[in-house]
């Protein structure tokens, strides 16, 4: 593989009236010998909301966009819950003999897939979904830790900074719970590079500080005006650019509470026009 490229999440729209469109991670592979391999990884908390006509033209707007690519849907089921009914998984259509239209995609639901057996799979991908797969509750700790270390050591320090926050999400790590992972990380010789990493930017200090005696005004600033950023660059990272009037709400929100769950929002959230009315 020569390179691998994350396509940008929106497809044009047909007509202006039109709403956008977000795909969750387009991500191009570019081999040797020129061959490309575009996966469209849709991620879906909710299946009740799953529309396969939706994922249908998703794919194809890539497929125009990338006429060169072979493009391959997957679905990424990532609710732990029990199913009572399933999702449509084909569309066909035919007449007598004649075949007008098939279409299906790769079919993953997380929780059906053990966590543990995931942790020596070098793929960043599947670091970031490990929270989400199935695992026994004393393993928790131990799952979102592997879940750091391994996307440490495959992802870039700027795409580490990026996605680590994906982790955070989908695990719903509390902020107990970020303190026992630090000093798990502590513990362990092969992350040693991380924990150095999380010394390196004051997380430390941050810890120590919370279970003595609490943040510090300007540090609790600094996390508010941080998880701002993080907002935005979520937001452009999915969408593109985004409006100064979104960017304006964001800024008027300094309830770490709600920034928080405004985050979340941004990493969920399947259309950009939505988002300036949670604010």
């Amino acid at each position: 593989m020569r390179k691998v490229e994350f396509v940008r999440q929106e497809p044009k729209k047909r007509k202006l009236p039109d709403p956008s469109l977000a795909l969750d991670m387009p991500i191009l592979f570019f081999f040797e010998n020129q061959q490309l391999l575009l996966w469209l990884v849709e991620f879906q908390e909710d299946k009740a909301k799953f529309s396969i006509y939706k994922l249908l033209r998703y794919t194809t707007d890539l497929m125009e966009a990338h006429p060169h690519a072979l493009v391959i849907p997957i679905v990424l089921f990532t609710d732990r819950t029990k199913w009572r009914k399933d999702v449509l998984r084909k569309l066909e259509t035919r007449l007598n003999d004649r075949l007008f239209l098939h279409f299906e995609y790769m079919f993953f639901k997380l929780f059906d897939f053990n966590a543990r057996d995931y942790y020596n799979i070098n793929n960043p991908v599947v670091k970031i979904l490990l929270p989400k797969m199935n695992y026994k509750k004393d393993e928790r700790i131990e799952v979102i830790r592997q879940a750091y270390s391994g996307l440490f050591q495959l992802a870039s320090r700027m795409l580490f900074d990026k996605y680590v926050d994906f982790i955070d999400v989908y695990a719903e790590v509390s902020e107990q719970e970020q303190e026992n992972l630090y000093h798990e990380i502590i513990q362990h010789k092969e992350t040693a590079m991380l924990a150095q990493y999380i010394r390196d930017k004051g997380m430390q200090q941050g810890m120590q500080q919370g279970m003595q005696q609490g943040m510090q005004q300007g540090m609790q600033q600094g996390i508010i005006q941080n998880t701002k950023e993080n907002i935005i660059e979520a937001l452009e990272l999915r969408f593109g650019k985004i409006s100064s009037e979104i960017i304006d709400k964001i800024n008027q929100i300094n309830d770490p509470a709600k920034l928080k769950e405004l985050h979340k929002k941004a990493i969920q959230i399947k259309e950009i026009d939505s988002f300036g009315f949670i604010c």
